[in-house]
């Protein structure tokens, strides 16, 4: 069973520059979750983002603190990156990678977790890592860099003052419980030494850390919120702040806050829990209902829920604190809040998506579509549940992919083209709308445009709706014939061009011909009409016709037809291509 490199908080890069690499960046992507492979644009194929500027995008990467895994020479990474160097403890890691796998070398980011990565990708590639820092070879353990729900206290000027004495031989005692620093080959004093030079204290007291002692702070704290009400978070802040400094903690032990999901949607929880740099999670309603049962306070209820059994509270009331004997992981404490995206993949495949759309893929738990539409995503549906559903189910698509996210899951509802242009954004609001589930209102909703279909077949022939235009449905399923003919008469008489939806079905090939003759009322028979099949995929066609040309045979639903106004031109090219266009300024 592989073993998953967990990144809190980061998505990893893994960045190669010929195909050669691909394999290898594959197999090290199977042990970090949510990596993104790039490749260099023309050299590499069937990779999650390509690029053309290997400089600029290594140093955007590092900029934004994303961990930088590169197949590649460690000379070409370290000369591209040398000039952002400036804080070691900002930095994320960046390790060099052979080629073919066989040598794993942690080049920056040592502070923040970087021959631990080593580590582990040298593991899965049966190598051993080139690991060069003095503390971690002598005493097997990271002083400067702490496992996960520890926090050095210390100045780096401090820690590194610390660790010259400690390699130079000075006696060390440590005060406090840390199994990692237990198990390395530092050569610890008898507690009861009095005359130790250095100590290394864990403590959740807001100590000052000298250059004679390290301070750890686990992240052993769990606040518990309840009745917020209408508290601003400055209100909410100072409480916790005030909380926390009554009972002698410091806010590096907190490990997270903990509160009821129908207060997920409460807009000041992500702010605080932000300031703190910590997560919110949050315990649904039967799940309070039995703890409530044995505490009158359900904040109280909360924070000793978060500790487990062997916790104790040591703050009561609205903002109550709970206190663990070994450091929390609130990853596996109650649910996070759920998240709905409702994403437009554009109308073709992995190029067409934005990179927002992407991003909302990537970190996605669920895939929730119309199995066509699903496929439109490729590699980023990797390692993802899907739901599959007939893409005549909108209604109950957007409810179980409500009810999903009310989980706790961070769901994506897939789209192609636009998911407000008559797609599933619309269907998820007229859920929530008919229905009102209480459940849902925890949900953190956002809607990801993509490319729509009208636009993508505009730019293929150039600008037929360069000037005024509309969209209309031809399908009757959801609105009666007599309301369509009636918005296609008024869009004809003012002179729109018209993008056609869903024009043709199996069922439905009269209404493209009715609609014709209602637009020669009002539309030369000459009008330039666009005919654009399978943007963006397989078999895509984009023909030009006269209006008086257009039959049902030429179209189905995977068609979208752009008709010009009076004033859309063509223009035959030399080649044997035509251009159309509607001109900016009307009738001149």
């Amino acid at each position: 069973m592989k073993e998953l490199i967990d990144l809190p908080g980061q998505r990893p890069a893994v960045v190669v520059l010929g195909q050669n690499s691909v394999p290898v960046a594959r197999q090290l992507m199977q042990h970090l979750p949510g990596a993104t492979l790039y490749g260099l644009s023309g050299r590499t194929t069937e990779v999650d983002i390509s690029f053309s500027d290997f400089g600029v995008t290594l140093r955007q990467l590092f900029a934004e603190g994303t961990p930088i895994i590169g197949l590649c020479a460690a000379g070409i990474l370290i000369r591209t990156l040398a000039p952002l160097l400036s804080d070691k403890r900002a930095e994320p890691p960046v390790l060099a990678i052979a080629e073919d796998g066989s040598a794993v070398v942690p080049l920056l980011g040592g502070l923040n977790g970087a021959n631990d990565l080593a580590r582990h990708l040298a593991a899965a590639l049966e190598v051993s890592p080139a690991i060069t820092t003095t503390g971690d070879l002598r005493f097997r353990s990271r002083l400067l860099s702490p496992p996960a729900g520890y926090h050095l206290a210390n100045s780096d000027d401090q820690a590194k003052t610390f660790l010259a004495d400690l390699l130079s031989g000075a006696t060390v005692k440590l005060a406090g419980h840390a199994p990692w620093l237990r198990d390395s080959q530092i050569p610890w004093v008898d507690e009861g030494t009095a005359n130790a030079a250095l100590t290394i204290e864990i403590t959740e007291r807001p100590l000052s850390p000298s250059p004679d002692r390290l301070i750890y702070h686990p992240a052993t704290v769990a606040i518990g919120l309840s009745d917020l009400g209408t508290a601003t978070p400055q209100d909410l802040l100072a409480q916790v702040q005030q909380r926390l400094t009554e009972h002698d903690l410091a806010t590096a032990s907190v490990a997270g806050f903990f509160a009821p999901l129908s207060a997920a949607a409460h807009p000041d929880l992500a702010a605080i829990a932000h300031t703190f740099n910590v997560p919110i999670r949050f315990f649904t309603s039967a799940q309070l209902d039995s703890l409530t049962q044995r505490r009158e306070s359900q904040a109280e209820a909360i924070a000793l829920a978060a500790v487990g059994a062997a916790g104790q509270l040591v703050a009561s009331g609205q903002v109550a604190i709970a206190l663990a004997p070994e450091p929390l992981d609130p990853t596996q404490i109650g649910q996070p809040q759920g998240r709905l995206a409702i994403i437009g993949t554009g109308p073709g495949g992995e190029a067409w998506m934005s990179p927002e759309v992407k991003e909302l893929l990537k970190v996605a738990t669920d895939l929730v579509g119309y199995s066509t539409y699903l496929k439109l995503v490729g590699s980023l549906a990797e390692g993802k549940r899907q739901h599959e559903s007939d893409n005549r189910e909108e209604l109950a698509r957007a409810r179980m992919a409500l009810d999903l996210a009310a989980t706790g899951r961070s769901v994506v509802i897939v789209s192609s083209g636009d998911p407000g242009i008559y797609a599933m954004a619309s269907a998820v609001f007229e859920v929530i709308d008919r229905e009102a589930n209480p459940v849902w209102n925890s949900v953190h909703l956002h809607v990801a445009p993509g490319i729509s279909a009208m636009q993508a077949a505009a730019a293929a022939i150039g600008a037929p709706l360069g000037h005024d235009f509309c969209a209309i449905s031809l399908s009757d399923i959801l609105k009666p014939w007599s309301i369509v003919t009636q918005r296609i008469a008024a869009a004809a008489e003012a002179d729109f061009a018209i993008a056609f939806y869903n024009p043709v079905s199996k069922q439905r090939t009269w209404q493209l011909a009715e609609a014709q003759q209602i637009l020669l009322k009002w539309r030369s028979p000459d009008t330039p009409v666009v005919l654009a099949r399978n943007l963006g995929r397989p078999g895509q066609s984009v023909q030009v016709i006269s209006l008086a040309e257009l039959t049902p045979d030429q179209a189905d639903m995977r068609t979208v037809i752009l008709i010009g106004s009076s004033q859309t031109r063509r223009i035959d090219r030399a080649n044997g291509g035509v251009w159309v266009y509607t001109p900016r300024n009307y009738g001149k």
